[in-house]
């Protein structure tokens, strides 16, 4: 046995000759997996630290930051406060307000400095003045922009001239003084004096964020102990890493179910490895017989079948990491860092190679075609060479009763999981227990197969063709199971996939019906323009009008460690936004009443009639709050709070409002009332409000929710793909691996096209079977991704939507794939001479 090794290659090499689709589909499958994992980390990654580098660029260097709870910002009386700490070297107040310059309408982060202060603490944010305008000047100059090269750039602007700046509802003219030569590129930034912040956009007396640089030996900790004495409800301890954090915990369930998603496609090519190297095996089994008897060990006759798997990993694994780079390009390209999900809007993401994420799905790859080689290669190394050589039929007995218990155990076990909770607000239990319910399915498809067609054999169909048909796959059941195995796994994750997302657009689509009530909605966008009292006033008494309700929306942060959740500021019993309640206190309780959404009440554990504080209230003091009742909301999974208008207002005393939400009288007409509202609009809203219909408020969420789904909508085809060329493949070998018994059933009297009837009735008997099959595992697998994973992930439910024409559609292809598979492929094998075919036995 010098010349194993040698052998080996002979033997890989000729099986690859002689079969090459049915390995460079499986290799492709393994590809296809890798590709898509791997290209959606590297694109999440990069978006990420895209992010992580705008928080850091707007931090400017400085090592701790405090930070309003709300958008309101804090008293900057803290700021007097926060200097007299003696581990406090310096503090830079700063107002950072998002902004729109220039005609572009490109937004950017303007920040309001005192410049002598930022030197110290924050050196990264200092302007460079241009020589034109000199040192001396611009430090005198209280309209003074500095602009980073992002923020020129996308607007088209140059140093030196003059642009109109648009934020908190008020427009200022500045001259472009400098640039920002410490901020990173892709970062839009804007730098002015902190008292023209203040005084131009209406933000007197107010601060939204101190940095701070702290005494030469102190710790962050022990600065974090000192600073939290004197820090009052309004204003939130952070760093630059905790904000990447939080911004990080925002998109981390979207971007690891993108990940499990894409695997799907890595976990069915491991089942069409599965089947390549299963079916090779039944027809090696004289080879491997005669191997045996000339002396090659069991372990290494497994070996050999292993080593195939893993070379066919390693070619695989590495054009899907080639694809998968290729792929992130050009989403990174065309549809953002965010894959459409809005996560991180704002941010310019580079592509950047992870080496240790190619290393590790390169590793996915290999261990996935290895354990798909697994059960074929001990199911070879088990057999006995004598008797092989003498009858090299199906290796399982046909006559032994299949054991249902293994799959039993792993269907219970994958129920048991899907109850356990999140882990660090992650479904991993829910993920296990998705790939334990389809390895029970698929383990479990031998006694199916064999329950459901022994009382077909049994019936006499006066029909040969069918006759013959059951009795093979009854005398065959090893294949039997090999291939519908494949079916039950592409089936099962197509249904299942297919389901959670009708499933959650059909919700969505239900909730806009019921949460956009009004007959027209009038918004301003809130860094451009505002309604203030006088003009809400104005519009009420509008013509037309039966009734409008104002409102407003503003980030606060309830904890530092989790993203802000939106304050919804409406009048609670208002038109146009009906309140779609899912529970609701049963008694009031003490303080302002607030209405959580569903995400907001899942994050934060409330219940309906709980205590809540709001971080809004009197001289920086939380405001008392009870959870008046929680409702359905689909747009925002970081959770939104409702507080009625009149409540808000006597908090804050802030009555500017951004949007509006109109009832129609009887009589009038939407365009006659719009036209109405544009007239009575001061002139400086004029141009700067935007006018929508119910109808096109929905189209247009949908659309987003579109884009939002369309990498699942794109691993759904790619799965239903990949699904019909295993079924073609697995169908298509083990008719072309039959030539001899089809030459024996002609010598027997069998016409050709007898002998393809009877095959189009096994395909189509597998198919149908591996389709009941799937359908059943995948409305299973749909609600563990319906009613444990999406919850968990995103803190929102949903209602069952079954897409019947889609499985119809599937189901038909599937049976028709099978059966129109085994034809084609039975011709092949029928069209040789019928004395050719059996000639070895002769």
């Amino acid at each position: 046995m010098a010349e194993t090794g040698g052998g080996w290659r002979w033997l890989i090499a000729g099986e690859l000759r002689a079969f090459p689709m049915r390995f460079l589909l499986a290799g492709l499958a393994i590809a296809i997996g890798v590709a898509l994992a791997f290209a959606v980390h590297v694109i999440n990654r990069s978006a990420a630290d895209a992010f992580g580098q705008a928080v850091r660029s707007v931090s400017g260097g400085s090592d701790l930051q405090i930070s309003g709870a709300s958008a309101l910002g804090f008293d900057e009386t803290l700021y007097p406060r926060l200097m007299a700490l003696e581990i406090v070297a310096d503090a830079s107040p700063v107002v950072q307000l998002r902004a729109m310059i220039g005609e572009q309408n490109k937004p950017i982060t303007l920040l309001g400095l005192d410049m002598l202060r930022a030197l110290t603490v924050s050196p990264n944010l200092i302007g460079r003045t241009s020589a034109e305008a000199g040192e001396a000047e611009a430090a005198l100059d209280m309209d003074a922009l500095y602009l980073s090269e992002t923020a020129r750039a996308q607007n088209g602007l140059r140093i030196g001239g003059r642009v109109d700046v648009r934020a908190n509802g008020r427009s200022h003219s500045f001259t472009i003084t400098g640039d920002l030569p410490g901020v990173d590129a892709g970062q839009a930034i804007g730098v002015i004096d902190i008292a023209t912040a203040q005084w131009r956009f209406g933000r007197l007396g107010m601060l939204d964020r101190i940095d701070l640089k702290l005494a030469q030996g102190v710790s962050i900790e022990a600065a974090r102990r000192a600073v939290e004495t004197v820090l009052p409800g309004s204003a939130r301890l952070t760093d630059a890493e905790a904000e990447s954090r939080r911004g990080d915990t925002l998109s981390r369930a979207y971007r690891v179910n993108l990940d499990m998603l894409a695997l799907v496609a890595l976990l069915t090519g491991g089942f069409l490895v599965y089947s390549a190297q299963s079916l090779s095996v039944t027809r090696r089994l004289r080879q491997f017989a005669l191997l045996r008897t000339l002396g090659m060990q069991k372990r290494a006759l497994g070996a050999q079948l292993l080593g195939e798997g893993a070379l066919l990993g390693i070619a695989g694994s590495l054009l899907g990491l080639a694809g998968g780079y290729a792929i992130a390009g050009a989403a990174l390209r065309f549809v953002g860092g965010d894959l459409g999900a809005g996560y991180f809007g704002g941010t310019s993401p580079k592509l950047h190679f992870a080496p240790m994420a190619a290393l590790l799905f390169l590793s996915f790859g290999i261990a996935t075609a290895v354990a798909g080689s697994y059960v074929p290669a001990r199911q070879a190394a088990r057999i006995a060479p004598a008797q092989t050589l003498k009858d090299a039929g199906d290796p399982v007995d046909p006559r032994a009763a299949p054991k249902a218990w293994p799959a039993m155990a792993l269907i219970a076990l994958a129920t048991l999981f899907a109850f356990l909770p999140a882990v660090n607000r992650l479904p991993l239990f829910g993920y296990l227990a998705v790939a334990l319910m389809l390895a029970g399915c698929v383990a479990g498809m031998p006694w199916l197969a064999r329950t459901l067609l022994r009382p077909l054999a049994r019936a006499d169909s006066r029909l040969p063709s069918l006759d013959l048909a059951l009795h093979r796959l009854l005398g065959a059941p090893s294949q039997a199971s090999t291939a519908l195995g494949g079916i039950v796994a592409s089936t099962g994750l197509m249904i299942a996939m297919a389901v959670m997302v009708t499933s959650f657009r059909g919700s969505v689509d239900d909730w806009l019906a019921s949460f956009l009530s009004a007959d027209l909605y009038v918004a301003a966008a809130s860094n451009e323009a505002s309604f203030d009292a006088e003009t809400q006033r104005r519009l009420a008494d509008t013509p037309g009008v039966a009734g409008i309700a104002f409102s407003k929306s503003l980030s606060m942060t309830l904890d530092p460690e989790l993203p802000p959740v939106l304050l919804l500021v409406r009048p609670v019993a208002g038109p146009g936004y009906e309140l779609p309640l899912i529970e609701k206190a049963r008694r009031p309780g003490v303080g302002l009443a607030l209405w959580l959404s569903e995400p907001a009440a899942r994050l934060y554990g409330a219940r309906p009639g709980a205590p809540i504080s709001l971080p809004i209230g009197k001289e920086g003091e939380p405001a008392r709050a009870y959870v008046a009742g929680i409702w359905r909301d689909y747009a925002r999974q970081q959770g939104a709070i409702i507080i009625d208008a009149r409540d808000y207002i006597a908090l804050t005393g802030d009555e500017m409002r951004s949007e509006a939400a109109v009832d129609i009288a009887p009589g009038a007409s939407v365009p006659a009332v719009r036209a109405a509202i544009e007239a009575r609009l001061p002139p400086d809203l004029a141009g700067r409000v935007s006018f929508a219909e119910p109808a096109s408020l929905r189209a247009r969420a949908l659309a987003l929710f579109d884009r939002s789904f369309a990498i699942t909508y794109v691993l759904e085809a790619i799965a239903i793909l990949i699904g019909l060329a295993g079924v073609a493949a697995t169908i298509s070998a083990q008719t072309i691996a039959r030539i001899k018994e089809f030459g024996m059933l002609r010598h027997v009297g069998m016409t050709a096209g007898q002998i393809l009837a009877m095959l189009a009735s096994e395909g189509a008997l597998l198919g149908f079977i591996g389709v009941t099959a799937g359908i059943t595992v995948g409305l299973a697998l749909s609600q563990i991704l319906i009613h444990v994973i999406n919850p968990q992930s995103f803190n929102w439910t949903m209602a069952t939507t079954i897409p019947w024409a889609l499985i119809l559609a599937v189901v038909a292809a599937l049976i028709i794939t099978a059966a129109g598979t085994a034809v084609i492929a039975g011709r092949r094998a029928v069209s040789r001479d019928a004395v050719r075919a059996v000639r070895e036995d002769w």
